[in-house]
């Protein structure tokens, strides 16, 4: 998405940062939120959530810290936290390898590690696209992919989806092998400041199928929810 050798972003708009010259090459670091946003869905359990990269780097290696999160707005407890710190090169015009480590660590349920191997960039007519592969006893694999369409100048009608599947069974996580997970999002952004500060109005679909959706349902829990959202892209 927007870790990809740097010329070829900032022509696609998709970078944003800054850079220091030295004699050898040139740094660059940056953060860029691509969800902060507040869910209020038709289960009556709002959430918090985010979704942001920090990095630093050049643009043969960079060092990324991913942070993605849901907090329950009552009572403040993770349901899910997750932190990753990766590295990142790049194998072609459009595409960077990543590979990683991994740790999720909610309010209520016994904490994951992984090791992480993956791709992410440009695919064909610039959707942006991430695909990794997370590795231990409790492996399982997530593609995320994103398009946005500008309306005008400033509006941008921003598609995405998320697919999860697990590999492994992970009965604490209501999660069973090839049990896929799938979340679809449209969300209407407006650039406020340039591409710093984007607020952004949307709805949010969740829903499980197979093995997976199956253990939710014996657990007694919804299968199928459904957020509007309101929230801001941040780039600085």
């Amino acid at each position: 998405m927007k870790n990809l050798i740097a010329p070829t972003l900032a022509a696609a708009g998709l970078s944003f940062g800054w850079t220091a010259d030295t004699s050898a090459e040139t740094y660059t670091y940056g953060f860029q939120a691509e969800q902060l946003e507040y869910r209020s869905n038709d289960k009556g359990e709002d959430t918090i959530q985010w979704d942001f990269d920090a990095f630093v780097g050049t643009d043969e290696l960079r060092f990324v810290w991913r942070s993605e999160a849901e907090v329950q707005e009552s009572s403040g407890e993770f349901e899910t936290l997750e932190n990753q710190l990766r590295l990142q090169m790049p194998i072609s015009s459009f595409f960077d390898a990543v590979v990683g480590v991994y740790v999720n660590t909610p309010s209520d349920l016994p904490e994951r590690y992984n090791a992480v191997l993956g791709i992410k960039g440009l695919a064909p007519q610039w959707f942006e696209i991430d695909a990794d592969l997370y590795l231990s006893e409790n492996s399982f694999f997530r593609f995320e992919g994103e398009y946005e369409s500008a309306l005008t100048n400033r509006l941008y009608l921003i598609p995405n989806l998320e697919l999860t599947v697990p590999l492994q069974d992970d009965l604490e996580y209501n999660q069973r092998a090839g049990g896929v997970t799938v979340e679809a999002g449209l969300r209407l952004s407006y650039d406020l400041i340039d591409r710093a500060v984007s607020p952004y109005v949307g709805v949010n679909y969740e829903k499980s199928y197979g093995g997976t959706a199956d253990l939710i349902r014996a657990n007694g829990e919804e299968n199928g929810i459904f957020a509007v959202v309101a929230g801001a892209r941040l780039v600085f």
